[in-house]
């Protein structure tokens, strides 16, 4: 698989099992590893610690940032098996799901269902779900891990609107598959998206409706970093997504689904791997007081 940028990068929030939850996967999927550690002082929840990591090709980074947000399945990642990339990727998926399993609850066993010969819905012992699938070999070739969003509550019957409009906002995009919920699936209103992934800046995501009866709904325990080459793409985004005024801090928005967003510029993560201590912290301590980035007040204060 060809290595792009990737301009989306999925955030989670741990109470204080960021460290601890990365190690985890990371010795669990292929090409996986640790990239980088930093850790902030005087955070509203203390000092925090910041992980990146990429799992199976995949980029992610996790904070440490108490106990304020719960996973929930809402936000999954997909993981896809496919036996024309893996030799052996039905005993992998067996591998994986029984890794994941330690300590979780499983939402779906791993099992044969119409869809697939092999599937399962998994939520491991940090609350995080993961939804693992032989993939067909025939289809469209898709990457190992995306993220998945499930429209429940007053949310349900709103992930076509709601990919359209991401489609509309974000560059490199396109639709992939759709399939809608037949007849006879109530509480599965018929033509709602039953499934469907779509790609936004060359980031595949999935999404999915579901009438079920859901005690959740999105939160900031998942969010979506969109890294920014100026102050223009960061205003752009920002304007385009933020939908709840209470929310924006830090860079962090809300969009009209209740999915978060992070608006910001890529040097932030340089400035985070490589600055010293104080560069970091006069950073951090900037980026506390905004609601939207300012790319050039944070490299002021970066360079001191």
């Amino acid at each position: 698989m060809t290595k792009t940028n990737q301009n989306i990068v999925p955030h989670l929030w741990y109470d204080k099992e960021a460290n601890e939850a990365a190690e985890f996967y990371a010795s669990i999927f292929p090409d996986s590893n640790i990239t980088n550690k930093t850790t902030l002082n005087d955070t509203p929840s203390g000092d925090a610690d910041l992980v990146s990591f990429e799992l199976w090709g995949q980029k992610f980074m996790a904070i440490n940032a108490g106990p304020f947000f719960r996973f929930n399945p809402s936000v999954s990642f997909m993981v896809n098996f496919d036996p024309s990339r893996e030799k052996d990727a039905s005993e992998k998926i067996n591998e994986v799901w029984n890794r994941l399993s330690e300590g979780g609850k499983v939402l779906m066993p791993l099992d044969t269902y119409p869809f697939s010969e092999k599937y399962g819905w998994i939520q491991d012992k940090y609350g995080l779900s993961w939804q693992l699938i032989l993939t067909d070999p025939e289809g469209e070739e898709r990457p190992t891990i995306v993220p998945s969003l499930m429209f429940v509550g007053d949310k349900c019957g709103k992930a076509e609107e709601a990919i359209n409009f991401y489609l509309s906002v974000f560059t490199n995009s396109r639709q992939g598959l759709i399939a809608r919920y037949p007849q006879g699936m109530e509480p599965d209103k018929e033509g709602t998206i039953m499934f469907s992934d779509f790609m936004l800046e060359n980031q595949w995501f999935a999404a999915m409706d579901s009438a079920q009866d859901h005690q959740f709904n999105f939160n900031e325990s998942v969010s979506f970093m969109v890294y920014c080459d100026t102050q223009d793409e960061i205003d752009y985004y920002w304007d385009k997504l933020s939908a709840v005024p209470e929310s924006e801090q830090c860079g962090w928005l809300k969009d009209k689904y209740g999915v978060s967003w992070q608006i910001v510029p890529r040097e932030m993560d340089e400035m985070m791997s490589n600055g010293t201590p104080e560069q970091i912290a006069r950073v951090n301590q900037a980026t506390l007081k905004m609601k939207k980035l300012d790319l050039t007040k944070l490299q002021q204060v970066y360079k001191g």
